[in-house]
């Protein structure tokens, strides 16, 4: 690996390490109380504004310990807490949920090429966007009665990506054809109401990005719902992915619990990020 694809990798994994847990992701978020009142626009819909945390749910995989036994084959110096980390695995949540994407037959040699060579291939490595959904939920939420922002933290897969931003129209109308055809990292979206649910429909996406790592590839015909719904100081937020191009049938991910932080999330401008040619020299695999 040549000096170049050698510090992104390490500047990705030790900047995540480096940085307080407080620092990334605020205190602990309060107690959930569906009870607690939900604020209203002026139209009467819910509003979504505010700081949010992940409380719940999600892919884990994991069999619910974080950490990998040292067994009786390795050295002495081995300790549990930076041996999950050893190959990435459990930073790698998609390949070990049982709730993965299923794609066609004619698929699975490309996904298995790509998740062996993710330091050559997996998007993170060349400094692009994650992209809706592999970005994750949003950490801050802006909305009004027109439309809605949100601001998306780094280091939403495992250390991996940037901070990003999404702003989308609320209006209900549907998509524009000739918009559609500009492919962008975090797509095409529009917004409508469900009742008291917030529906996000993406199209129009950039089949440079990943749904996760693992090689969990797409094509530029994916789209994407995703549904907000609030109770109390929750979020319940839920998405399913269609690509009928790649996948036999559409990957309902596992939904997620956001909960309303006690204080304001300030989320850094992304950070600075280079990759070059190099990238085509890989010669050895490291799966992360």
């Amino acid at each position: 690996m040549k000096a170049t694809v050698l510090a992104i990798v390490l500047g990705v994994v030790v900047g995540a390490a480096a940085t307080p847990v407080a620092a990334q992701f605020g205190p602990p978020p309060p107690p959930a109380d569906p009870n607690a009142p939900v604020p209203k626009l002026a139209n009467g819909k819910p509003d979504l504004s505010g700081s949010w945390q992940g409380a719940g749910g999600g892919q884990q995989g994991s069999g619910g310990d974080m950490f990998r036994r040292c067994t009786p084959f390795q050295t002495k110096n081995c300790m549990e807490w930076t041996n999950q980390s050893e190959d990435w695995v459990f930073m790698s949540a998609t390949r070990l949920d049982q709730r993965q994407p299923l794609y066609k037959p004619e698929h699975w040699d490309k996904m298995i090429e790509l998740d062996q060579w993710t330091n050559k291939y997996d998007p993170v490595m060349t400094c692009l966007p994650l992209g809706i959904p592999r970005q994750g939920p949003p950490a801050r939420i802006f909305q009004t009665e027109n439309d809605i922002t949100m601001l998306y933290r780094g280091g939403g897969d495992g250390g991996g990506g940037y901070a990003e931003f999404r702003m989308i129209p609320l209006d209900g109308k549907p998509h524009d054809p000739r918009r559609a055809a500009q492919y962008t990292y975090m797509g095409y979206s529009v917004g409508r109401w469900e009742g008291d649910t917030l529906v996000l429909d993406s199209i129009g996406f950039s089949d440079e990005t990943w749904l996760g790592r693992g090689g969990f590839f797409h094509s530029d015909q994916m789209r994407v719902i995703e549904k907000f719904t609030r109770k109390g100081n929750e979020i319940l937020y839920e998405v399913t992915v269609e690509d009928p191009e790649v996948l036999v049938k559409p990957w309902v991910m596992p939904s997620r619990t956001l909960r309303l932080s006690s204080g304001n999330t300030i989320i850094p401008e992304r950070g600075s990020c280079s990759a070059d040619t190099e990238l085509k020299e890989v010669s050895s695999q490291f799966r992360h």
